[in-house]
């Protein structure tokens, strides 16, 4: 009986303990979750006429239309194909050229060669909008 009379009095203060005191809190706000950034494919390409790694493109004549297809999906701001030769031998400058383009397959008519002149043409394909999204392509090639 009188462990029951200790229960009931000891009751109350632990229901007051338990009571909540300061008035109601604000509801928290959660952080919003950043928007993820969408990021561009890597830049992916080739040239119709790239005769491979150590193989050499015999041009007949004095110039060469290649054909760069970007066969990554393009960004929205498109990117700038650029192609500059070189003469082996001294490397000055046969022909540069760079576009600005939005489409896959990229005309450009490499011109300037003479013949029996060994030269390295270099393809670099760059995204307008993401500068380190990049790819570069050498081969070699020579006039008849």
């Amino acid at each position: 009986m009188k462990s029951i009379r200790n229960l009931l009095i000891a009751v109350p203060f632990f229901l007051l303990a338990c009571s909540k005191s300061g008035g109601d809190s604000p509801t928290p706000t959660p952080t919003p979750t950043p928007t993820p950034t969408p990021t561009e494919s890597a830049v992916a390409f080739s040239v119709n006429v790239d005769p491979g790694s150590g193989n050499i493109l015999g041009v007949v004549g004095t110039s060469q239309p290649i054909i760069v297809k970007v066969s990554s999906t393009l960004p929205s701001s498109g990117v700038t194909v650029g192609v500059t030769v070189l003469k082996d031998a001294d490397n000055t400058t046969v022909f540069t050229n760079s576009i600005s383009t939005t489409t896959a397959d990229n005309t450009i008519t490499i011109s300037g060669l003479t013949s029996g002149v060994l030269c390295s043409a270099t393809v670099v394909v760059t995204s307008k909008s993401t500068a380190t999204n990049t790819k570069a392509l050498t081969f070699k090639l020579a006039a008849k």
